[in-house]
């Protein structure tokens, strides 16, 4: 099925079109002091005709049920064997890891760097965990590269000093990832996840 551009989206954000849409799906976040968890995630990247697209996601960690009361009344032997088993909790009730807001452009200047295939592009991100970032990189190719040009905090803000993504559309899916350095430590692995598009 050949890709449409969306209705009325602005030509300079025409490189990034493939984003445009509602994504979900899982991945997997870890660090150093934080251990490694399932989470999944809902993104949105929308327009409004504009000359950017605005972006939000939500990020909720996968809680493994508590079998623990479980094992107890196993063993106790009061368990009805023929009881339905327990619902599973909606993933909307699974605990918010962390959202984003923000926008994606496309800045007019194409640097001599850039292949005929490539484009520049810029995002700009808040987090409500007390900090603010803009990314700069290239996307060409269903591809996006983007390191933090910038990144200022709050006085309580968390300590993440720079970062990478990456983000590609493989067999239809938006996969990701992104690197941090952080709370003392070097660059490195922080998340990542594939995504499957619901709408758009």
């Amino acid at each position: 099925m050949p890709f449409v551009l969306p209705e009325g989206l602005a030509p300079e954000v025409y490189p990034l079109a493939w984003l445009v849409g509602r994504w979900r799906g899982e991945g997997v976040v870890g660090y150093p002091g934080i251990e490694e968890s399932a989470f999944t995630q809902e993104l949105e990247i929308t327009h409004d005709g504009g000359p950017y697209l605005a972006y939000r996601t939500t990020i909720r960690l996968v809680v493994a049920p508590d079998d623990a009361a479980a094992i107890e009344l196993e063993a106790s032997g009061d368990q009805d064997p023929d009881a339905p088993p327990q619902d599973v909790p909606d993933v909307a009730d699974a605990p918010v890891w962390t959202t984003e807001s923000g926008y994606w452009r496309v800045p007019p200047e194409r640097p001599a760097e850039l292949t005929a295939d490539q484009h520049p592009v810029e995002l700009l991100v808040a987090d409500p965990a007390g900090y603010v970032a803009v990314y700069v990189g290239s996307v060409g190719n269903g591809r996006v590269d983007l390191a933090s040009d910038l990144i200022a905090h709050t006085a309580t803000g968390a300590a993440v000093n720079a970062g990478k993504r990456l983000y590609g559309l493989v067999e239809g899916d938006l996969m990701w990832a992104h690197d941090i350095a952080a709370f003392g430590q070097p660059m490195q692995s922080y998340a990542s996840a594939r995504l499957s598009r619901v709408e758009g």
